[in-house]
């Protein structure tokens, strides 16, 4: 490679290319880039390039069959599919193909720009991956749904911890679909023949959890009236999905860690060991780092459980997702031979823009909830629940304040007074945030107000101590 890396950049989309080719140059990268699949083998023939981007869906085709072909004349060369319809399918079989990355559209050039080089140094170094001998032959659906930029980051991390027969540790928060997560990586790996199982650690004793997981003996506690085998044992070749880690106690903790470190499992109230065979998935909606920094988790145990970390982002943060989700369960609620049902826009229009605070589990019950409402095959905003319907209500509201401004055509200075009560009032009377939203400074809010003298106001004279800190950030006066 030169010291001027070159990169070969493969997009139908015209706007992508500029993009990519403006800031890979500004960043010191040579460029090409071509629109379909078969001029990017063509290109990549010459073997003058030292990395690809490549589009996963083009006109004649797409990346993963260009990453067969690349794969085949040059084993090393960095090779990052971009798409803007992940799914967890795709990125299996791409890293399955031998692709080096998989980025979901829109990207920030900066990060591509790392990931190039982080990868262009690994091949100097000859530490670059190489792809797997047996790819999956099929691939079955996973119930993961999403195609915004996060979730295509889940789904190639959950491609390679498929891959790589590891423990795993799932974080995130409640009803982001950790349990979900486990099972696809089972599902995509080579244990998929074997039991998938699972158990809540929370709310068991340590006793009935040892019990459940470990097994025990005949007469090992009262009500123990013969032999049974634990999870672990049943689990043997396949995976073990532990969810709520965070509520474990110290003792179950340390039982735990001795299965992880000898790969041998007593049942409780027995002197012999099994050996097992058993991949740990481990969750938890409780940051379990800060958890070890507190002294309440066991810092070896942590470690032993997430050689890999995968991090479920909430909904709120999966743009786009929610009329993905909809749609989903929608067809998987609906009963069998009956007509689709539908969401009107304004239900739609409702569903995004709540916040989802029990994520993807409080979109699933809405929407269990709204199609036993529904008639007519059509799902209404009062089909949702009370929360999400609120939307209406909202919306209602700011569409009549903003009506009111103009209702009567006042003049100007009526106007800018109408509109800086409205701005006051949204902002509970805050000059901080109400000088923000304006894009003023504080100390022209309040000679406004003072101009004003809004009825009904509070008392805001002693509201300078809290902004006192701001005074000195303040943009000069520019306005009024």
């Amino acid at each position: 490679m030169s010291n001027q890396p070159k990169i070969l950049i493969a997009d139908d989309e015209r706007n992508i290319r500029l993009m990519l080719e403006t800031g890979l140059t500004l960043n010191g990268f040579r460029v090409a880039s071509v629109r379909t699949g078969r001029e990017a083998l063509e290109a990549a023939s010459s073997g003058e390039f030292d990395a690809i981007l490549s589009d996963v869906y083009m006109p004649d085709g797409g990346g993963l069959e260009l990453v067969d072909s690349l794969r085949a004349a040059d084993p090393k060369i960095p090779i990052v599919l971009m798409t803007a319809q992940g799914s967890l399918q795709v990125a299996v079989e791409a890293v399955a193909r031998g692709a080096t990355d998989f980025i979901g559209k829109p990207f920030d050039i900066s990060a591509v720009v790392a990931l190039l080089r982080r990868y262009l140094e690994a091949r100097r170094e000859a530490d670059a991956e190489t792809a797997p001998e047996d790819p999956p032959q099929d691939f079955t659906s996973s119930g993961l749904v999403g195609r915004s930029a996060a979730m295509v980051e889940v789904y190639k991390l959950v491609a390679q911890a498929a891959r790589a027969d590891v423990n795993v540790l799932i974080t995130g928060e409640s009803g982001t679909g950790k349990e979900l997560v486990a099972h696809a990586i089972h599902d995509f790996s080579k244990r998929k023949p074997r039991p998938f199982l699972s158990v809540n650690c929370s709310g068991l004793t340590d006793t009935l959890l040892e019990s459940e997981l470990f097994g025990h003996v005949r007469g090992a506690f009262t009500g123990a009236d013969r032999d049974r085998a634990g999870l672990f044992e049943a689990a043997d070749g396949g995976t073990l999905f532990l969810d709520e880690l965070a509520s474990t106690s110290p003792a179950f903790q340390a039982s735990l860690l001795r299965v992880l470190q000898s790969g041998e499992v007593r049942r409780v109230g027995s002197t012999q060991s099994r050996r097992v065979n058993v991949r740990v998935t481990g969750a938890s909606n409780a940051p379990l780092q800060q958890l070890v920094a507190a002294g309440s988790f066991r810092a070896d145990l942590y470690y032993r459980l997430s050689v890999l970390s995968l991090e479920l982002p909430p909904l709120r943060r999966r743009a786009g997702d929610v009329e993905l989700l909809s749609g989903h369960f929608l067809r998987l609620f609906q009963p069998a031979g009956e007509a689709p049902v539908r969401l009107t826009r304004e239900a739609c229009e409702a569903l995004a823009a709540h916040d989802f605070p029990g994520n993807v589990r409080e979109l699933e019950n809405a929407l269990r909830r709204a199609l036993a409402l529904s008639s007519g095959g059509l799902i209404t905003i009062d089909c949702l629940p009370p929360e999400i319907a609120a939307f209406r209500r909202n919306k209602s509201s700011a569409a009549a304040k903003e009506q009111q401004l103009i209702a009567d055509r006042p003049n100007m200075d009526e106007l800018q007074r109408r509109y800086l009560q409205l701005v006051l009032e949204e902002n509970h009377w805050n000059r901080r945030r109400a000088a923000a939203v304006l894009n003023l400074d504080r100390r022209t809010i309040q000679r406004l107000i003072a101009r004003y003298q809004f009825q009904g106001a509070p008392d805001l004279e002693d509201d300078a101590e809290t902004e006192a800190g701001n005074e000195s950030a303040e943009r000069p006066l520019d306005s009024q």
